[in-house]
């Protein structure tokens, strides 16, 4: 049996349906089950139809362009709610805390301890030793104010 023939049989996409719907479960990221949704539609359409390979994967492609168009669309109009939405903006969640200039900040640019780590400041100068506020986050660097 060549692949051609087992692509060609509705089983092959109603088990690659439940084999994406089982990674999607494995390795979230809300992206797998839209294209197990059109490999199921594509499973039944060959079942209902009989239609060859090339139009198979034709409608396999239609079908999961518009699926995934679908579900990012319907994620967009309905966010899911979270107790932590900054949780995978880092810059964001720094806005508030007080840090430590480590090198002068001079002519509006210099660095701060954040943690464990050190990161590009923008701001009014001041000396190393100081303590300021993160207002803004500005790409990788952090706006600050003297406190």
């Amino acid at each position: 049996m060549t692949i051609a023939t087992l692509l060609e049989d509705h089983w092959a996409w109603l088990v690659f349906a439940a084999l994406l719907g089982i990674a999607e479960v494995m390795i979230p990221g809300v992206f797998l089950i839209w294209i197990a949704i059109a490999a199921a539609i594509t499973g039944l359409a060959a079942l209902a139809l009989p239609i060859g390979l090339p139009l198979q994967l034709l409608i396999f492609a239609a079908l999961s362009i518009a699926a995934v168009w679908a579900g990012r669309r319907w994620y967009a109009d309905h966010p899911v709610a979270s107790t932590d939405p900054l949780l995978n903006d880092r810059t964001a969640r720094l806005i508030g805390q007080t840090v430590t200039v480590v090198e002068p900040i001079v002519g509006g640019e210099g660095r701060v301890k954040v943690g464990d780590s050190v990161w590009t400041a923008l701001g009014p100068d001041a000396d190393v030793g100081a303590r300021v506020r993160v207002i803004a986050a500005e790409g990788t660097a952090l706006r600050v104010e003297g406190i």
